[in-house]
């Protein structure tokens, strides 16, 4: 579909930037992967429960474990200058229709622009992408016609088109959300690693 990689294209291969706009971890690299990647990265919207170790959001021991993990992003927000953190709820959230939405608008061109738009919405709109209103707002913010994402969201191709590209994230070494992958073969996994991806780019 249109918005694929310059790899897919014959031309060399260009690193990526995975996510899951579920992840508020991956809502904190995608405020600043922009600003800090020597070169452009393609954007890629994944399915973090379809790689082989994601997160578990929702897999604490116990309340206090889940508290001490969510302030911790909260202080990271906070820190870069971000708006203060609100929780989606519920949170976490089942992201299937939001990263269909954003597959879709990979191949418009528009993977950045609904990503940010939707982790905004998520973060610190502290609203659920998992119903459509949430995905409709996020489109309404880029300028995808909302009736046209509607539609888009319950096609196959766009859902084969997402299982593919997590698939393709796996067989490149990506085990979870963010991940940066760079041409050398090289994953950085986590907000953490992002100063490091940055460099190895930068060689």
């Amino acid at each position: 579909m249109a918005g694929s990689s310059t790899a897919e294209k014959g031309g060399p291969p260009t690193p990526a930037f995975f996510f899951d706009v579920a992840s508020p971890e991956a809502y904190l690299s995608a405020e600043r992967v922009l600003a800090l990647m020597p070169v452009p990265c393609e954007w890629v919207p994944v399915r973090a429960d379809g790689l082989p170790a994601p997160e578990r959001w929702d897999a604490f021991r116990c309340a206090e474990e889940r508290d001490i993990a969510l302030a911790r992003v909260e202080r990271a927000a906070a820190a870069r200058g971000l708006q203060p953190l609100r929780w989606p709820e519920p949170f976490p959230f089942d992201s299937t229709l939001v990263m269909r939405a954003a597959t879709y608008a990979k191949g418009l061109g528009k993977t950045v622009a609904y990503a940010l738009a939707a982790f905004r919405q998520a973060f610190a709109g502290g609203r659920s992408l998992e119903d459509a209103d949430g995905v409709v707002l996020a489109a309404a913010a880029c300028e995808m016609h909302p009736a046209a994402v509607l539609k888009a969201i319950e096609l196959r191709s766009v859902a084969d088109a997402l299982d593919a590209a997590t698939d393709a994230a796996a067989q490149r070494g990506v085990r979870d959300v963010p991940a940066v992958w760079t041409p050398s073969g090289g994953v950085f996994h986590g907000d953490d690693e992002l100063e490091r991806a940055a460099e190895a780019l930068a060689r």
